[in-house]
């Protein structure tokens, strides 16, 4: 074996006791000495692999989301972005469910004004489907702020979920608040005059502020002042009707 492999298999055995350690201690702490054991190590290399606990532990949660993300985007994936979004939406949850544990650890360990670098690559593919809806003239807000609420929305209701008994897991709650949330951010062909107006020009203002790009013969500065232009129509219109 070369030392390069014996020191991903060290790595990989030091995640894996990571892992196995924090499942089964339920109340998602773990102790460098037990870490250890499991791994058939001792705590200098763990330090050497990954500076600290926290850092393997950071690792451990990491490698959990990435799997996550790999299995977020199948093969066949609904080419309309609405559809993609409802079905990411529920394999959120079920992920959640399945994984209690880790799924605490993952949301649960928030620093106020620190964007969590994990769970980034989520959002960030949300927002990328929404800029298509945009695009579409589906959305009356912009994209990121679409993909804020609904992420916000999507963990809210997962954590839910996980404190209700195994055995009453309503799964209609996720379903309700989903439809609510999507329906506040995008435009629907079901609302009935004299609404539909409105929420079409709020639509257009954001679409043509989400195909806006650097290559038009605006400047950077006519473009950031033309979307942000846009982006107030396109709220004022709302907030007008309400």
């Amino acid at each position: 074996m070369t030392e390069e492999s014996a020191t991903a298999t060290t790595r990989d055995r030091l995640l894996l006791a990571a892992a196995q350690v924090l499942h089964e201690s339920g109340d998602r702490t773990a102790s460098t000495r037990a870490i250890c054991a499991r791994a058939g190590v001792q705590a200098p290399t763990l330090y050497h692999h990954f500076g600290s606990k926290q850092g393997l532990i950071d690792a451990v949660i990491r490698h959990g989301f990435e799997q996550y993300l790999e299995s977020d985007r199948p093969a066949g994936e609904p080419v309309d972005p609405m559809e993609a979004i409802r079905d990411g939406w529920d394999r959120h949850v079920r992920f959640g469910l399945d994984h209690p544990g880790f799924y605490a650890l993952l949301y649960g360990r928030v620093v106020r004004g620190r964007p969590c670098a994990i769970t980034s690559p989520a959002l960030g593919r949300l927002t990328e489907l929404l800029e298509r809806a945009a695009r579409a003239g589906r959305l009356r807000v912009p994209p990121a702020e679409a993909a804020a609420q609904l992420l916000a929305a999507n963990v809210g209701v997962t954590l839910s979920l996980i404190a209700q008994p195994e055995d009453h897991t309503d799964p209609a709650l996720s379903r309700d608040v989903r439809e609510a949330v999507l329906a506040a951010v995008c435009v629907s062909s079901d609302y009935p005059p004299p609404a539909a107006p409105v929420f079409a020009g709020a639509a257009a203002a954001v679409a043509l502020a989400a195909a806006l790009d650097d290559d038009s013969e605006l400047t950077a500065g006519e473009t950031a002042l033309l979307r942000e232009l846009l982006q107030r129509l396109a709220a004022s219109a709302w907030r007008g009707h309400a």
